[in-house]
């Protein structure tokens, strides 16, 4: 049932109000951007309040989350209320709110007119029972999806270039390390395990005797404070986080982005162990038994053949 036909008919229009924030930046703030976009919103809705328009009590409001994704706990919501025929009308303050991708705005449309429901944007006025509202819809969320798509590249030349330039861009710090605006740092009591390790494979020869090695030794990997204060790492290490640290190219002062390696602003006295990391680089350790790892085989193999009878 159309918007008009609640209006002609005396019935209440129930009202949705949906808000979304991209980032996450200003939400602890007593008023944030999404209490702006909703009290927009409840304005709009007080506004048609001769058509029966009524904001529903419930929030749908998915604050720090991308519109090129459904994946949004409050949308969830909101399509399930849909779904429910407890929501006739979604309102918004402006049409990327909901979406920033066709595809995904196709869908919910599909929702909308499987239950009746239309949709709102208080910036933009729009009826989606209309095929020329459709159509205005599409070109502006085509817009939408470009700019959301423009930002993505200027993120990724971005973090190129900075990287280009030695910068730390994010991910897990090395063992060894810490993070100083957006440099790596020398851990000194990191930093001495990391030299042990790089020391006893030059020496064994071998990353399985290396894990025993450690194992006995009771050393163990970078521990790290996770989202919420949560505490990950410490723990013992296995072959494959090995293999990755002795090829990892941060320990001679590098750092890589897509297969290119630049001199890492840690260059300065921050690389580990340097001659340590060009002793595995040219056999780059892998599974053993295999082709790339062969030097360090052969000497495993060779104290096989030394130590058995």
């Amino acid at each position: 049932m159309a918007r008009a036909d609640h209006a002609r008919s005396g019935l209440t229009v129930r009202c949705a109000i949906y808000t979304r924030k991209s980032s996450d930046e200003g939400l602890e703030q007593e008023f944030n951007s999404l209490d702006a976009q909703r009290e927009a919103c409840e304005a709009y809705i007080v506004s048609q309040r001769h058509a029966g328009w009524v904001a529903l009590a419930d929030m749908y409001d998915d604050g720090g989350l991308s519109g090129g994704t459904m994946e949004r706990p409050a949308l969830k919501r909101l399509l399930e209320d849909i779904t429910a025929s407890k929501v006739q009308t979604v309102v918004v303050y402006k049409v990327d709110r909901l979406t920033r991708s066709l595809g995904d705005f196709a869908k919910i449309v599909d929702v909308f007119d499987a239950h009746n429901a239309s949709f709102v944007s208080v910036t933009q006025q729009f009826n989606t029972t209309t095929s020329m509202g459709r159509l205005t819809l599409n070109m502006l969320l085509s817009f939408a999806q470009f700019e959301r798509e423009i930002a993505g590249e200027r993120i990724r030349d971005k973090i190129a270039a900075s990287k280009k330039k030695g910068m730390w861009m994010g991910g897990n710090v090395p063992l060894g390390y810490d993070i100083k605006d957006r440099n790596l740092v020398v851990n000194e009591p990191e930093a001495a395990t990391v030299r042990v390790i790089f020391q006893r494979h030059a020496e064994l020869g071998s990353v399985a005797l290396l894990k025993a090695e450690l194992g006995r030794l009771g050393i163990v990997s970078k521990r790290r404070e996770g989202a919420g204060g949560r505490l990950a790492g410490g723990q013992h290490f296995s072959r494959g986080a090995l293999y990755l640290m002795l090829q990892n190219r941060t320990y001679r002062g590098e750092i890589t982005h897509q297969g290119t390696a630049y001199p890492g602003q840690q260059a300065s006295g921050g690389h580990l162990h340097a001659e340590g990391l060009r002793r595995v680089r040219n056999h780059a350790p892998t599974c053993p038994g295999s082709s790339r790892c062969s030097r360090c085989c052969n000497r495993s193999k060779a104290r096989s053949r030394k130590s058995s009878p």
